[in-house]
This record gives structure tokens, sequence and C-alpha cells, in this order.
């Protein structure tokens, strides 16, 4: 399937099932930001009311620079990693300083502001600025493995490279904030990981994984180690100098 038909389906499809949250209904690159450190490693339902509550307190960029930490991390008590809240208003107080309240306008830009990486710059130079930048989330790996039967392992340097050319070489060059937006909401709610929903599937005739089932054998990740904590006691038994 060629690129430029993949992307109108994850379009056309997105376009009929989305689901009506609030920060996709805007372009302010401050709430699109705020949404997107909310929902790292958080579920939609979980994220939301953490969303409203930042934004009924904290409406610009400005408010949450000026915001005592101790009121910011109460705001976000409860949603843990809470580095990312430390790093949220880190990255306000930068803004405010540095750029006079205005975000940067391209990935490149955005890479470099504290708690922002690949994924998180991408999606904000995306949808608030339409900047051609593909976002590669767990729910992209899912959909672009699967359909086109890619088993490089998602947890490792090369196998990240190769998704993200693959999604950029993929993004719809007049609407990428809508290829974007499709890909993760096709991973969320239809290319589920568990239990995909293949029979109702737009890309079900060239889906490699559903042909071969291979559904439940992609994406492949590497399990990561897990570490321990180990406490060793040493004596130092000195005689004599020695």
């Amino acid at each position: 399937m060629e690129s430029r038909i993949f992307a109108n389906k994850i379009i056309g499809w997105y376009l009929d099932n989305k689901r009506d949250l609030p920060w996709r209904n805007t372009k302010d690159p401050y709430r699109i930001w705020l949404s997107e450190i909310i929902l790292q490693q958080t579920r939609v339902a979980q994220g939301l009311p953490y969303y409203q509550a930042f934004t009924e307190k904290f409406p610009t960029v400005w408010d949450l620079s000026k915001a005592d930490e101790r009121v910011v991390l109460r705001t976000w008590q409860g949603l843990g990693y809470y580095s990312r809240a430390r790093n949220l208003h880190k990255c306000a107080k930068i803004i405010c300083d540095n750029y006079r309240g205005q975000f940067p306008n391209n990935y490149k830009d955005l890479l470099a502001l504290p708690g922002v990486g690949p994924y998180t710059a991408a999606a904000i130079a995306s949808f608030a600025f339409g900047e051609i930048k593909a976002v590669v989330d767990g729910n992209v790996y899912r959909v672009l493995s699967r359909f086109f039967g890619v088993h490089d392992d998602i947890a490792t340097g090369p196998g990240q490279k190769k998704f993200a050319e693959l999604a950029q070489s993929l993004i719809s060059q007049e609407k990428p904030e809508l290829y974007n937006q499709g890909n993760m909401e096709y991973g969320a709610i239809q290319c589920t990981p568990k239990s995909p929903n293949c029979h109702g599937c737009v890309l079900e005739d060239s889906c490699v994984a559903y042909h071969q089932h291979l559904q439940h054998q992609l994406p492949v990740k590497s399990k990561k180690v897990k570490v321990r904590e180990r406490y060793f006691y040493y004596f130092n038994l000195v005689k004599q100098g020695h």
C-alpha cells in the first residue's frame, strides 16, 4: 500500500471515529504541551480530570510559571512520576523567561525544553504548528509493526530508529497533525494490544499481522531487566596501622 493511501485511510477513519477530547479542539501549544505531559504513562480517562484541573488553575503558561511549586505538585497529586510535574513547572518558567511566553514553533527547539522528549516535541510541533514531523508512541509502534510486519525490537535504539523513519515516510504532507492524531487514536481504540478489532479494520486487506496471525507477537519488545536492591556490609579492620 502506498504511503498516501495508508495516510488517507488513517485520517479518514480518525475523522469518523475520534474521541472528543479538549486538547484536540485547540492549536494552543500550551494546552497541547500540558496534555502531552499529563498523558505520559497515563491513560486518557485518568489524565482528563488533571488536564481540566490544570487549565482551570493555570489557564496560561504565565500562570503556571508564577505558581508555587507546592501548588503545582498538589494539583498533580495522584498521577505519580512527580519529576513530570517538576519539569512542567521548570519548563513553564523557561518559556516565560527565555521565550516571552511563546513556545518554540519547531521540533528541534521544542526538544531542548526540560521534560520534552522526541515524542512530545513531535506532537507539539505537529499539532500546534503543522510541522511535518511524525509522532511515534506505543500506539504507533503497534499499528506500524502489525500492518507492515516489522519485527524489530521497539525497546532498542536501532528498532526505534527504524520505526521513526517508517513513520516519517508515511506522514501526510498536507495534514500531518491529522495523520499523527489518527495513528495514535487507531492504536488506542482499534488496533489495541490484546483484542484488536481486526474485522472492523480499514487496513485489514493489507495487514501483515492479520494475514499471518501475528497480532499477539507484534510489536516485539524485549523485557526490561529487573533491578533489585542489594546491600553489602564491609568491615575495615585496623591493627597497628595496617
